[in-house]
């Protein structure tokens, strides 16, 4: 068994500021890995990638889809690099097992009318709707990851500039704009929220002031957002599944169609690489091929 190693290697993510749902993810993946080598009667030292394989063929086998088993092996390099850097293992062994290859994906977005759509919504004057309607229009304004969003604090508004501070992943600072509307639904959150007889703008435990609330006056978790997307989205007529990230590649792919530069979007996202953005290209040639196919008197089957 692993576990104190396991736990060794948890605190270390936690110094490279790895998000909880990382954590949780590797925590998970790891101690599945614990198990196997326990029922294989194997030690950290005696791991090698032949044991590696058949570990995800177990997964395999359990149900699990590519993407999972190719985030479990994710976790285990990663592991064993820790391992190999503390001298508990002489060399990583899952190095020398292949990915599976995973079918390219178009990120999903919404168009310019569904997001409009969506985020109108919240239709009454209540708190809740207020709040929510601010949450819908920033996460399609800046295109922040939806764990972003519940980190914000009152603090990291610039109210008169339109411009909010921003701790990514790796706790990489960045500073993104947003516009009117945004603005709006942002004002009338606040004003609702100063008005109401609860003190609902207390500070938190690091003595901030959370940006977004529950109704008790704490913290919105990011399960919390993912929900009331969820609300929302089944009262759409469409009926198809939104996400917050969701609204992220339709902030991405709308940018790009509208004429932003692929450097000025990476900024806007925090991507670390340019490769990850590229993603969006393939995006807006689909739209492209599309409108051509609609359009174009050669490109319509007769």
């Amino acid at each position: 068994m692993i576990e104190s190693e396991v736990e060794e290697f948890i605190a270390t993510l936690r110094q490279r500021a790895a998000s909880r749902h990382t954590i949780s993810n590797y925590r998970r993946d790891l101690e599945r890995l614990s198990r196997f080598m326990a029922l294989r009667k194997v030690g950290l030292d005696a791991v090698d990638h032949l044991l590696i394989r058949d570990f995800l063929n177990s997964l395999y086998l359990d149900g699990l889809g590519k993407s999972s088993v190719s985030r479990t092996l994710s976790a285990i390099r990663t592991f064993f690099g820790v391992m190999v850097r503390t001298g508990r293992v002489r060399a990583n062994p899952a190095r020398l097992v292949s990915s599976p290859r995973l079918p390219k994906r178009l990120p999903s977005n919404l168009s310019e009318l569904e997001v409009q759509d969506l985020i109108e919504t919240p239709g009454d004057s209540s708190l809740k709707s207020l709040r929510d309607r601010a949450i819908l229009e920033l996460l399609y304004a800046s295109g922040l990851r939806v764990s972003e969003l519940t980190g914000l604090d009152e603090e990291d508004v610039d109210w008169n500039e339109r411009l909010v501070r921003v701790l990514g992943k790796g706790k990489k600072e960045r500073i993104v704009p947003f516009g009117r509307f945004a603005a709006d639904a942002l004002d009338a959150y606040r004003h609702q929220r100063g008005r109401e007889a609860r003190p609902l703008t207390r500070t938190d435990d690091h003595g901030r002031v959370p940006l977004f609330v529950n109704l008790r006056g704490t913290r919105l978790t990011a399960r919390s957002v993912e929900r009331l997307v969820e609300r929302y989205r089944t009262l759409l007529k469409t009926g198809r599944p939104v996400t917050p990230h969701t609204l992220r590649h339709s902030f991405a792919t709308h940018l790009l169609e509208n004429g932003a530069d692929l450097r000025s979007i990476q900024e806007l996202l925090g991507h670390a690489s340019l490769r990850t953005t590229q993603k969006y290209t393939h995006a807006s040639l689909e739209h492209l091929r599309r409108e051509y196919r609609k359009a174009h008197p050669k490109a319509k089957k007769p």
